[in-house]
């Protein structure tokens, strides 16, 4: 190892990953360095980390954004601002960034996280959307160019911690924790009356308005079994999910003699951010510990798909490949948008995203363009489901 620090291009760095991204770059003692920071149009967030982390460029993703200049007043010296999409590509493609973390939330990532790939980068992958998407174009694409995905989801990346045990032909299957989310002990009848405020009130992590939704769906887990197949290389009957709510074992390998082999450690999401940032090094950081004086319990049970089908729609999405999975994600992103605004019920999130799947004209081998197309035509089809 060299005495050079990992340059880092911290992509959606007002987010919930980003900022944890920047705690795990403050403690590392120099060890890490944030060249460059994104945000779409939290602009104060941004300058305020820009002060404290010195990067060489500051971007403002929204092509609206009109600066001026006592937004950047405080700006240190050396850093530059640039706006628009187009900023991100750069970014993301710069030379002189060795890790770019891909945190933009949804499909509006999909493009930088592209760009990167094809510029041969390393990856620190938290926006699943790219290979929900366009998972095998993706995987193609880091192949054919040399880059390298390395995964943050907690889940994905205690999935390839363990894949480390032993051979890939010798993994059986791969089983994804889910926390059960808010609702794990609802009824049907319950389900039908959640709220907003209810879905965001996630018992275990801290996360984005969307995702946390998504966790109260198990849509998370569904997008998180699709970019497992795509990740991994797996077929979707050996992508098994299993509820834990402690939310300390993070996923689990089980090899063919039977052995399984899981990742412990308290739900922090700036440990799978580090070990992607210092792979394949392990340094200290600031993650929370086990506390091994403690008692603890650690449950374990099968999902509900009845209640949550969500679960089923994933693994059908797995199965299927193809244009699939960007219409699960468009739709699903459009129709949580929707609930927030109070335009759909909590219980048809999943039944408009499974109808615009099913309406939709399938393609097994789609270009990106077409990718792009159909995440368009997704999100318009949901409209159709809200209400006014």
């Amino acid at each position: 190892m060299t005495d050079s620090p990992i340059k880092v291009a911290v992509l959606g760095s007002t987010g919930s990953i980003g900022t944890n991204t920047l705690e795990v770059i403050g403690a590392s003692a120099g060890r890490l360095q944030a060249v460059a920071l994104s945000t779409y149009r939290r602009v104060t967030e941004a300058v305020r980390q820009a002060c404290q982390f010195h990067p060489r460029r500051l971007v403002v993703a929204d092509p609206t954004y009109n600066s001026t200049q006592n937004d950047f007043s405080f700006l240190p010296p050396g850093t530059d601002v640039v706006t628009g999409p187009q900023a991100l590509i750069d970014v993301a493609t710069d030379p002189e960034v060795d890790v770019v973390v891909a945190a933009i939330v949804g499909s509006a990532g999909l493009q930088s996280t592209w760009a990167a790939l094809e510029a041969g980068k390393t990856v620190a992958l938290a926006n699943k959307e790219t290979l929900v998407a366009a998972g095998p174009l993706a995987t193609e694409l880091a192949a054919d160019r040399g880059a390298t995905i390395l995964p943050v989801d907690s889940e994905h990346s205690a999935l390839f911690q363990a894949l480390q045990a032993g051979r890939r032909e010798d993994v059986q299957r791969v089983v994804l924790t889910a926390s059960g989310g808010p609702f794990r002990q609802f009824s049907k009848e319950q389900l039908s009356h959640v709220t907003v405020d209810q879905a965001l009130a996630h018992p275990t992590w801290r996360m984005g308005r969307k995702i946390t939704v998504d966790s109260a769906t198990m849509m998370n887990k569904a997008l998180e079994i699709i970019e497992a197949r795509w990740l991994f290389q797996l077929q979707a009957d050996q992508i098994d999910v299993v509820i834990h709510p402690q939310s300390v074992v993070h996923s689990m390998v089980e090899y063919v003699d039977g052995s399984v082999v899981a990742q412990l450690s308290p739900p922090d999401m700036k440990l799978p951010i580090q070990y992607a940032l210092t792979f394949p090094r392990r340094w200290p950081g600031p993650a929370a510990r086990m506390d091994w004086s403690q008692p603890h319990r650690m449950e374990f049970e099968p999902p509900d798909f009845d209640r949550f089908p969500a679960l089923a729609l994933g693994l059908e999405v797995a199965r299927m490949g193809g244009t699939s999975g960007a219409v699960l994600n468009a739709a699903n992103e459009s129709a949580v948008a929707c609930f927030l605004q109070s335009q759909l019920a909590f219980h048809d999130i999943v039944p408009a995203c499974r109808a615009v799947l099913e309406h939709h004209d399938f393609e097994a081998h789609p270009s990106l363009e077409r990718v792009l197309a159909i995440d368009r035509w997704a999100r318009q089809e949901i409209s159709k489901h809200a209400s006014a």
